[in-house]
């Protein structure tokens, strides 16, 4: 239906698909929104509500003294295994729909890192996949303990900082890299509810650089200049699992932000300050179709494809380091060269750029 020149949802929408449009706006509210919603909490609690303030000190404690829970592993399954497989994330995972597809099996024995592109708006194939259990993650891949890692400011931010928490998800910084790939997940008799033998961290290598470059159609990565998680990699042997998610660029179109333009311009000194990406995203509403930040419904397909196996080099060098940057990036584009027409309508017309 169209009136005032948007174009409106029917009244006769079933409530499952109300349900998986309303967990689709609140995934977007909260994580892109929710650093700015838990300081505004907190300053809220501290000037307004008495009464909250001796609990608001007492989590200030709690924060301080799990400081460096994102670094050192993250919270075990033994609380997050609820969240992670809450109904809401079943009807987050039907919105879109979002498929996880494997290629290759994975030994258990071994820890791995899992490189995930293109990051669009909010890594949203990733999250289902990986920060959450209703794709079955942890069935397609058994033994592994996955790992999604963000940024570690948001582990920071008073109240809603729980939320990254309570999905396992740990630092994207090198030293918590560092500690996910020279270790193996908590084995203690109950401390976990399925026994882990191996750790496999997700990390968006592109991260918000590339969330700034997300138009529907196209698959611009920025790989060029990351090289940081081939140095780690190589320092600990730890094989390289490339993962694509096919249709993630397609949730949201943005403003024109052209390089060199005013607006890319404020958007990277705003990067620069906070290490978020103010992406200016358009999408649809709750009740139109016409605008709004709600996610578009387009189908997203996580692929993972064959592990690149990496030697141990204790210290390697700026050539061993460029040479498996070179080969991770021919093995990203076999991937998606091989995958691409299973999941692209056009897929004769798109292909990856780097940056």
């Amino acid at each position: 239906m169209k009136a005032f020149g948007l174009s409106f949802a029917p009244m006769n929408v079933p409530l499952r698909r109300r349900l998986q449009t309303l967990a689709a706006t609140a995934w977007i509210i909260s994580f892109a929104f929710g650093n700015v919603i838990g300081y505004i909490l907190a300053a809220l609690i501290l000037l307004f509500i008495p009464w909250l303030r001796l609990p608001l000190l007492m989590y200030f404690f709690f924060m301080y003294c799990d400081r460096y829970s994102c670094i050192e592993g993250g919270r075990s399954e033994k609380y997050t295994r609820w969240m992670r497989n809450s109904l809401w994330w079943h009807y987050f995972r039907d919105y879109f729909p979002i498929k996880l597809v494997k290629t290759k099996d994975l030994d258990p024995e071994r820890n791995y890192l899992f490189c995930s592109f293109p990051h669009g708006v909010l890594s949203t194939g990733a999250f289902c996949a990986f920060g959450t259990d209703v794709l079955k993650c942890q069935e397609l891949f058994p033994g592994l303990d996955f790992r999604l890692l963000t940024l570690e400011p948001h582990f920071s931010v008073p109240i809603l900082r729980e939320l990254p928490a309570s999905f396992g998800c740990c630092s994207a910084s090198a030293a918590s890299l560092e500690y996910l790939l020279s270790n193996k997940p908590d084995q203690r008799p109950g401390y976990n509810f399925t026994p882990k033998k191996s750790n496999a961290p997700v990390l968006v290598v592109g991260g918000a650089s590339e969330a700034l470059q997300c138009k529907p159609g196209t698959y611009r990565l920025v790989l060029k200049r990351r090289k940081g998680f081939i140095r780690l990699a190589l320092k600990h042997g730890t094989p390289l699992v490339p993962v694509i998610s096919f249709g993630e660029t397609d949730l949201y179109d943005q403003i024109n932000n052209p390089e060199g333009s005013l607006v890319r311009k404020l958007q990277n000194k705003w990067q620069k300050m906070t290490g978020v990406a103010p992406v200016l995203a358009l999408g649809r509403g709750i009740f139109q179709y016409t605008f709004g930040i709600v996610p578009h419904r387009k189908p997203i397909t996580v692929v993972v494809g064959a592990p690149l196996d990496l030697p141990k080099l204790e210290n390697p060098s700026t050539e061993d380091i460029d040479e498996y940057h070179e080969r991770f990036t021919e093995h990203l584009i076999n991937l998606f060269e091989s995958e691409k027409s299973k999941y692209l309508s056009n897929y004769e017309s798109v292909s990856i750029t780097f940056e």
